[in-house]
């Protein structure tokens, strides 16, 4: 009896933990406002300064387009806005709501400020492109050439139907697909207002950008997937988080206590959601994703949580600083340089960190260049950026993940998912429909960009199966 008392007792602190995590606070009516605020000012922020940095979008448009439509952002009909285009700000507010503000930082995109602050927390940096002119460059480092010499296996009629198909179903909101085989650009579609150079907001689709910036470090001996995460604050002895590894960051298995509570509407925008706060709250996010409790043992449980990804975009600015490089610059630098990709717009917090688990903008080529990236083995044209067996490794299922749908920062169709689809396709996704897919079987990477409202994994795969079926099977 008394062992079973003990044991009782001993179980009591989980528990309630448990019970404390599975009874969220109730909904605080004025910081869902505040929070809603806040990410209306980021987009329209963005959309003016990022999106359409010539002048095309008007802020009207932008509500009307990207944010009022859309439960997820839950846009208040009451908030107003303010647009300074001096100081590139956008301000909103509501009645009875603090004015939130996010301000345009050139090549570092929008961030939010925090509550009561006036400015960001780091000094702007440009980010050279260090590319010659694109259309004078070959495809697919520049867009010479990139849809010519048509390759051989291609039904122009069918592909052009099922493209025309993809652009119709306007529920989908579908403002660009590009799509590569055997490495030439084969059908393209654009909305009206749209091209192959607008950068679009990509959400998570960053998480895979974030896997190869991992990769490159790793490739020029700086990490190890092996190793255990340099995070000084988790090198205690005694610490559970001792034991998390680059690869259980790498395969969202690390075991943080980093609720996400979805992003569906008024009552997502709570103290609670650590998953979602990034997006609304003004917040250090690397501080943020680290400064967590271990909740289960890393390796144990596959769960989609940022803290995983933004943690390791803390390892990659650490271990870039350290060696003297200019961290706002390395991605474009070390990555996007080198497959000739000029528009990606990486966004940071007001302390100068990538949030590159949503607030990333890729047009439409870049992102099919970075999947040709990924489709050639991290190869590119004879160079290889990505090391050795590195793409087997991120297209591998997580061993935490029984559905064998994620592997390493990109999702994968290992269980057969997306019907029609061959098994091996993996793609880097975001919230809304945003798509980079690749298929090694078929030599083939589809884009997709837009966004969509919901249900856009069927209407991607829909999609996909239809292209698939006018490109030849090698």
């Amino acid at each position: 009896m008394k062992k079973a008392v003990l044991i009782i007792l001993l179980s009591l602190p989980g528990l309630i933990r448990a019970q404390q995590r599975s009874q969220p606070r109730p909904v605080d009516a004025a910081y869902s406002l505040e929070s809603r605020a806040a990410l209306g000012a980021h987009h329209l922020c963005s959309g003016l300064w990022v999106v359409g940095r010539d002048n095309s979008r008007t802020a009207e448009q932008i509500v009307m387009q990207d944010i009022a439509p859309f439960k997820d952002f839950s846009w208040d009909n009451a908030f107003t806005y303010d647009v300074d285009s001096t100081h590139h700000t956008v301000t909103v507010k509501g009645p009875g709501v603090p004015a939130r503000t996010a301000k345009y930082n050139g090549d570092q995109g929008c961030s939010i400020l925090p509550r009561g602050d006036s400015d960001i927390h780091f000094k702007p940096t440009a980010v050279p492109r260090n590319l010659p002119d694109a259309a004078q460059q070959p495809w697919p480092t520049g867009d010479l050439n990139a849809s010519s010499p048509i390759p051989t296996g291609v039904k122009a009629d069918g592909l052009a139907t099922a493209l025309d198909w993809g652009m119709a179903q306007k529920e989908h909101n579908t403002r660009a697909i590009v799509v590569v085989y055997r490495g030439k650009i084969v059908g393209e579609r654009y909305a009206p207002g749209w091209t192959k150079d607008t950068p679009q907001i990509s959400w998570s689709a960053g998480k895979s950008i974030t896997a190869a910036l991992v990769g490159i470090l790793v490739k020029q001996g700086l990490l190890t997937v092996d190793e255990f995460a340099p995070v000084k604050e988790w090198r205690v002895e005694g610490d559970p988080r001792a034991q998390i590894r680059v690869r259980d960051l790498l395969r969202m298995s690390s075991g943080l206590d980093f609720a996400n509570l979805g992003l569906a509407g008024p009552e997502s925008y709570t103290r609670d959601n650590k998953h979602m706060r990034i997006y609304f709250d003004g917040l250090n996010v690397f501080e943020h994703a680290t400064n967590q409790p271990q909740e289960i043992p890393p390796n144990t449980l596959w769960r989609y949580r940022n803290s995983d990804p933004l943690t390791l975009g803390r390892i990659v600015r650490e271990k870039v600083e350290a060696r003297g490089e200019n961290y706002l610059t390395f991605p474009q630098r070390a990555l996007f340089d080198r497959i000739g990709a000029r528009n990606f717009v990486l966004e940071t917090d007001a302390w100068g960190n990538f949030i590159m688990t949503g607030f990333d903008y890729g047009a439409a080529r870049d992102w099919a260049r970075f999947g040709l990236l990924h489709l050639w083995d991290g190869v590119w044209q004879g160079e290889r950026i990505l090391p050795e067996g590195w793409v087997q490794f991120i297209s591998t299922p997580a061993p935490a993940d029984k559905s064998r749908g994620y592997g390493g920062l990109f999702w994968l169709n290992r269980g057969s998912a997306w019907k029609g689809v061959p098994e091996d396709a993996f793609m880097a996704s975001g919230h809304m429909g945003q798509y980079t897919m690749v298929i090694p079987s078929r030599d083939v990477v589809v884009v997709r960009l837009g966004p969509s409202p919901g249900d856009s994994q069927n209407y991607f795969t829909a999609l996909v199966t239809r292209i698939l079926e006018n490109l030849e099977n090698r």
